[in-house]
């Protein structure tokens, strides 16, 4: 089958290429060139010499982008799109590849006259706040988006469900990376108490795999999450995190109050078509680890400095407190 993937080369993404690879599908990869992604690029070639690996430059607004990207495609994964907190700072282009992006994919799709199916990765995001209702959300919750993200996620979904394509809605949980890099404000908007459920980036990346080549997933919408054993407070899964690399849990005046746009879901039906729950929180923290290797001691020598270098990005904690706080190690 011929396949063609669009964000590719994000944490999700790579792991799709890898289950699509290990299936022996010939992979088309749609991507903007810059030098985080040719050297992406070269890192998977190294790791899959010899695999059927085709790569379209080019920006998903274009419309002659498209059409060069979608010819001779059977089936169409579409994950690229600009998430928090970029897509609230720069909305007007959040717009422009989110929203406009899908709809030139879709438009290419429907002219190049082939019978392509589609992917479309949405988000947990689309049900809004939902910390005041019982759990878990269902497919049967009405979507009440909050944000340009998650509005963008709705708008995108319509748009793939009334394209006359076939099509499969995936809404993912809570993907997060095993870097400190990655560390932003947005850790510190998600209240301590808010629900939430995980699903590890490899699962992810084979549920959308499965999707692609599962019959039976099409023309369905599906919450991707990692089950029960991934179910838990922001708290649980932040101290875990923290303790894991020898930070220590943060104050929690640290952490906003307002509501966040995640929950716990009933991922019943989605496993039991596509059965790529298999990983947790242990796998999760055995990936930092691994990540961090050394660094993970370096972490804990200077524990206060990395603590105050944190807090430092959360835009709730107290000045006042951030001052009392000893930028390097005491004796």
């Amino acid at each position: 089958m011929n396949i063609l993937i669009t964000g590719a080369f994000g944490s999700v993404g790579i792991y799709t290429l890898k289950n699509l690879f290990n299936k022996g599908h010939i992979i088309r990869i749609f991507e903007l060139k810059n030098k985080r992604n040719l050297k992406i690029l070269k890192d998977i070639k190294k790791r899959y010499p010899g695999q059927k690996l085709d790569i379209i430059w080019g920006d998903i607004t274009d419309s002659s982008s498209i059409k060069k990207a979608i010819a001779g495609q059977d089936t169409i994964i579409h994950q690229a799109f600009i998430i928090p907190p970029l897509s609230e700072v720069k909305p007007n282009r959040a717009w422009e590849i989110n929203v406009e992006g899908t709809r030139n994919l879709l438009k290419g799709a429907k002219e190049s006259g082939m019978a392509a199916k589609i992917v479309f990765t949405s988000s947990v995001s689309v049900f809004g706040h939902t910390q005041d209702i019982c759990p878990p959300r269902t497919t049967k919750d009405q979507v009440k988006p909050t944000d340009n993200y998650s509005h963008h996620k709705v708008a995108c979904e319509q748009l793939v469900k009334i394209s006359g394509l076939k099509w499969t809605v995936l809404r993912l949980g809570a993907v997060l990376s095993p870097s400190l890099c990655d560390i932003d404000p947005m850790l510190f908007s998600v209240p301590l108490n808010n629900r939430i459920e995980l699903v590890h980036a490899a699962d992810a990346g084979y549920a959308i795999a499965g999707a692609a080549l599962n019959g039976k997933a099409w023309g369905k919408t599906l919450l991707i999450g990692g089950g029960k054993k991934c179910q838990m407070l922001q708290k649980d899964f932040i101290s875990e995190v923290l303790n894991e690399v020898g930070i220590g849990m943060l104050p929690e005046s640290a952490f906003t109050s307002t509501p966040f746009y995640t929950d716990w879901m009933d991922t019943s039906r989605s496993q039991r078509i596509l059965n790529y729950q298999g990983r947790g929180l242990g796998d999760f923290l055995k990936d930092i680890r691994k990540s961090l290797g050394i660094k993970r001691y370096l972490v804990r020598m200077v524990q206060p400095a990395v603590k105050y270098w944190l807090l430092k990005k959360s835009p709730y904690f107290q000045k006042k407190s951030i001052s009392n706080i000893s930028p390097i190690p005491v004796t």
